[in-house]
């Protein structure tokens, strides 16, 4: 299952109303850091299949949905489970700390 980009308008349903806990990559174009943690989101979205949603949403583009969850640096990487946020990775960071920060948020 790989990342997948969502929107403001199809954020309540793709994320909010998601039976599967999501992660949501708040990302840019421009942003260096967010281009380098892109392979290892779309591995990890592969290798844990159904157990989690990994999903991307470029903040140029979508700016309601970065402003209600006060993204002011990016990558921002939030976990939500039940509509709701659980968990918050700000930053690149290795595969394996991005795979154990959603393990541990799971």
């Amino acid at each position: 299952m790989a990342t997948t980009q969502v929107t403001d308008a199809s954020f309540e349903t793709e994320v909010l109303n998601s039976d599967a806990p999501v992660v949501v990559d708040f990302w840019a174009e421009w942003c260096g850091p967010c281009k380098m943690i892109a392979p290892a989101l779309e591995e990890i979205s592969e290798e844990m299949g159904e157990q989690v949603k990994i999903t991307k949403l470029n903040i140029d583009e979508n700016q309601d949905m970065a402003m209600k969850y006060g993204v002011r640096s990016i990558p921002m990487l939030i976990l939500f489970k039940g509509g709701e946020p659980m968990a918050t990775q700000v930053g690149a960071a290795p595969k394996g700390k991005l795979s154990d920060w959603i393990k541990s948020a799971l």
